[in-house]
């Protein structure tokens, strides 16, 4: 167990302030996100440096199209996710309780000198939701830039203000999910909000992270043309230039809706192109 940081003392339980969840956490209880649990009336961590999954993918794979294209980036994740989306396709990993799966030590040091091997350009923190391991990525991310390679977040930016900014002058490029553009979505299918995840996109790209995003379409839910012109237009409204990616649905976890149809997959493409520059389409 790691101290965590981001948290106070509240009438005899602790209050963490990572992400917009502010979960009051009790005497031997974990948060939402299972990886953040009060010990002694302290706040610690049970998931930093406890690495499940490593592998070096292409950059693109992320899905990052317009941030060194070509390139190998070493990927680790933990368990856990702050979210708990029904339709999850890493469901494995991130709904897992803390210390279910088998775990490799990782320190910050040991990953920063592994993140050139194979000809990595740095690490991509990914898989399961990466923010809820914030204090390792803060610790890595500061050796991985000293050693002049880069840091990668794949994630579903519902992190805090003070926290993500501690954390963004350390973060070279971030592939966000927005995963749908109405609140309703979030919270029956995400247990969540929107309105973090828009304004973390929006304090990424005015620090200068290179920002891109996805969308996974689900048939009825976020896939209508109202929805897509809404979410284009906001993005548009902070920059014509980030791209975005729309990814195909499948059944998964616990939703079992038919997948995606292409048809749906083309109109969002298409309406989504009237503003954006960059447009892709994923998982077909």
């Amino acid at each position: 167990m790691h101290t965590a940081l981001w948290w106070e003392t509240e009438n005899n339980a602790v209050r963490c302030g990572l992400c917009p969840h502010n979960c009051l956490i009790a005497e031997g209880r974990t948060g939402i996100c299972r990886a953040r649990k009060n010990a002694g009336g302290e706040l610690v961590s049970l998931v930093y440096g406890n690495v499940v999954s490593m592998h070096v993918d292409p950059v693109e794979k992320k899905p990052l199209y317009h941030f060194h294209p070509g390139s190998q980036i070493l990927s680790v994740g933990v368990t856990g996710c702050n979210f708990r989306c029904s339709f999850c396709q890493n469901w494995e990993i991130s709904q897992a309780e803390a210390g279910s799966l088998p775990t490799e030590p990782l320190s910050p040091r040991q990953a920063a000198s592994m993140s050139g091997e194979g000809g990595s350009i740095g690490i991509a923190y990914t898989y399961n939701e990466p923010l809820i391991n914030a204090e390792w990525i803060l610790d890595t991310s500061r050796l991985v830039r000293k050693a002049g390679r880069v840091n990668v977040l794949v994630t579903n930016g519902y992190i805090n203000p003070k926290p993500m900014a501690e954390l963004m002058p350390f973060i070279d490029a971030a592939n966000v999910d927005v995963k749908a553009f109405n609140d309703d979505f979030y919270k029956k299918l995400c247990g969540a909000q929107l309105d973090p995840v828009l304004r973390t996109v929006e304090a990424m790209h005015k620090a200068g992270v290179h920002v891109e995003l996805t969308t996974l379409l689900i048939p009825g839910k976020n896939d209508s043309a109202k929805e897509i012109e809404k979410l284009t237009a906001w993005v548009a409204s902070v920059s014509a230039d980030i791209p975005l990616h729309f990814s195909r649905y499948h059944p998964d976890y616990k939703y079992t809706a038919p997948a995606t149809d292409m048809e749906s997959m083309k109109r969002a493409h298409d309406i989504a192109r009237k503003r954006l520059k960059y447009v892709y389409l994923g998982n077909i």
